[in-house]
């Protein structure tokens, strides 16, 4: 639960820093009236119900991919749920795609709103201050930022605490506050909250746009499934963050009652004066644990898109002898790290940001719960009747709160859109880009058994060593084997056909990983399946093989074979001559498969060939 505070309820917990004060931003028309601040904070308090405790909670932490969460997880189980469609499959596919690809919108704009926000409290301190807030607010992302590659194993350790302390904190604050103004608790009732959406009118899409951020980091809670469990979680939640939040959100309403001024930063102006630095201090912090969980969240999204094979391969290290699951993926952090700087320093200030960050927010929840139709109803063989009940409602919900933020779309609202349109663009095209060139390869390549029974009469010098050719294809002759023997004319003692493939589920057993076949005296086809969350490592695969079956290799005298294909782009492809000059281009500059499956370097033997698509 401790664990599950910090890490998956860092982001959710900091959203009473912008939520209520936003709601009351002029732009929504919401003026600070008894009756309009117990209809908001009612609003809030029912959304946080309905979304976090009903949705998420109750039903989408069930739809668990054996044990693990997260959108990844959940296109993994829709995706095979329809498999015996082709159309819905791929349906299914770019709708999953796409809510990945808003995470990582998500995952720019939490930074920067988070610490902004935080960082704001220094204006209630002392407004002359307000020029820092900025440039401070920089330097702490960049700091954020650049302690990435030391791992988050030793800070990870003090993340719960901290954010118990937050938790603690908002309590005790809001019901000091709603001690003053009790008929705040009129907001517990949900009818005023309806009262208050329908009495705006045209105007309710606003401030439902604003509203939403009280929900946002939601989809942490199912992300991270897998590292802490569905019960610490649900516990956590229902124990400790929401009864919280509710106080604090109950707390922020009675302080705009009794002074509707407060409006301007309702959060911080909560606190008594003497523990305002306090205040700013621990909410910066708070912001900060909150944006890592996101940071790291890309990586982990980043590293399951690249074995799901939606996107190139990148040098990934591991940070944490004990945690597979602790990742630093440089790329990832060089392109978050200049697109938060840039974000944060062209929107300038939390309430410009809240704009955009509600619209990745939106979708992305929008898009789980289409996949969790999918999963309920075809993966877990409900009626259609429990099927609608179950997710009809929340459907709407969620189309509800996307129109609402994209009523904001002209004031950085397109952000968060464009970004994720872009990175799908780029998942698709991968994708298909790695189908076609498979289908070429194995096109113009020899079948393997034509083949080997021609080098079979070749009667080819044979050295005393084992030679493994890495290939995507079992059935046709490697392109490294074919060029080996035209240029060296030697042929291997042992020689493996290695196929590693990634499954659709997160963890491989190790006795269902390694399986081998015999094809001809010297040839051996075998193939290492790994999970979406697996860690590939090849030579411990063949070591692992020895013991269990028995092969004979000495791995310190072992000879890796690579084909690397240079894929020249063309017109009357599978894909426009732009497509597949975007491929090309990430093919070029995909990471090496020597490092990405942890080969010796000085063991590897790479030949190129060119493959028109």
């Amino acid at each position: 639960m401790l664990g599950a505070l910090g890490v998956v309820y860092g982001d959710i917990g900091t959203s009473p820093l912008y939520a209520l004060k936003e709601t009351f931003n002029p732009v929504t028309g919401v003026s600070p009236t008894p009756d309009h601040v117990i209809g908001a904070v009612s609003a809030i308090i029912w959304l946080l119900t309905l979304v976090v405790s009903i949705k998420y909670i109750a039903l989408i932490l069930r739809a668990d991919n054996r044990g693990e969460g997260g959108i990844m997880a959940l296109l993994a189980l829709a995706s095979d749920a329809v498999k015996t469609s082709p159309k819905l499959q791929a349906f299914v596919i770019v709708i999953g795609c796409f809510g990945a690809c808003l995470f990582f919108g998500e995952s720019i704009l939490t930074p920067a709103i988070s610490v902004l926000s935080a960082v704001e409290g220094l204006e209630v301190i002392e407004p002359s201050l307000a020029p820092l807030v900025l440039p401070i607010a920089m330097c702490i992302l960049l700091v954020l930022f650049a302690i990435q590659k030391y791992g988050t194993a030793l800070v990870g350790r003090f993340f719960g605490p901290v954010i118990l302390v937050w938790f603690v904190v908002l309590a005790a604050i809001g019901l000091s506050q709603l001690t003053q103004a009790p008929e705040v608790l009129a907001a517990l009732n949900p009818w005023r909250g309806v009262e208050f959406l329908l009495e705006r009118g045209p105007k309710v899409l606003l401030v439902v746009g604003a509203l939403v951020l009280a929900v946002t980091g939601v989809e942490a809670l199912y992300a991270d499934m897998g590292h802490f469990g569905r019960r610490a979680i649900r516990l956590a939640w229902l124990l400790v963050a929401y009864p919280a939040l509710i106080l604090n959100y109950l707390g922020q309403g009675a302080l705009i009652i009794r002074q509707p001024s407060a409006t301007e930063n309702p959060f911080f102006l909560s606190f008594p004066d003497f523990l305002l630095i306090p205040a700013v201090a621990l909410a910066t912090l708070a912001t900060v644990i909150a944006s890592q969980a996101t940071i790291s969240g890309a990586y982990s999204a980043a590293q399951q898109a690249i074995q799901l094979g939606l996107l190139p391969r990148m040098r990934i290290v591991y940070t944490s002898a004990k945690e597979a699951g602790q990742i630093y993926v440089p790329f990832v952090n060089g392109l978050l790290l200049i697109s938060v700087l840039l974000v944060t320093a062209a929107f300038g200030s939390s309430s410009a940001l809240a704009h955009a960050y509600g619209v990745s927010v939106t979708m992305t929840m929008l898009c789980s719960t289409l996949l969790t139709f999918f999963v309920v109803r075809m993966g877990w063989h409900y009626a259609l009747t429990i099927t609608l009940f179950s997710t009809a409602g929340f459907f709407l919900l969620d189309a509800l709160l996307v129109a609402g933020c994209l009523s904001k779309i002209l004031h950085g609202g397109w952000f968060p859109l464009m970004l994720g349109l872009f990175v799908l663009l780029l998942m698709l095209t991968w994708k298909r880009g790695r189908e076609l060139l498979a289908a070429k390869i194995r096109e113009d390549d020899p079948e393997l058994h034509v083949f080997l029974d021609q080098i079979r009469d070749a009667a080819l010098p044979v050295i005393d060593r084992t030679a493994v050719f890495l290939i995507s294809d079992p059935t046709t002759a490697p392109q490294a084997l074919m060029h080996n023997i035209k240029h060296n004319m030697v042929m291997h003692r042992q020689n493996l056909l290695l196929t590693v493939r990634f499954e659709r589920r997160p963890w491989v057993p190790f006795h269902e990983r390694i399986k081998m076949t015999p094809i001809s005296e010297n040839f051996f086809a075998m193939s290492i399946n790994y999970g979406f969350k697996d860690t590939p490592d090849v030579p411990t695969a063949l070591e692992y093989a020895r013991e269990w079956h028995g092969l004979d290799i000495d791995l310190f005298t072992t000879s890796y074979f690579l084909s690397r294909e240079t894929v020249v782009p063309s017109t009357g492809g599978g894909m426009a001559k732009w497509r597949e000059e975007i491929f090309a281009s990430m093919s070029r500059n995909a990471g090496s498969i020597v490092g990405y499956f942890q080969i010796p370097t000085n063991q590897v033997i790479e030949l190129g060939t060119r493959v028109m698509i």
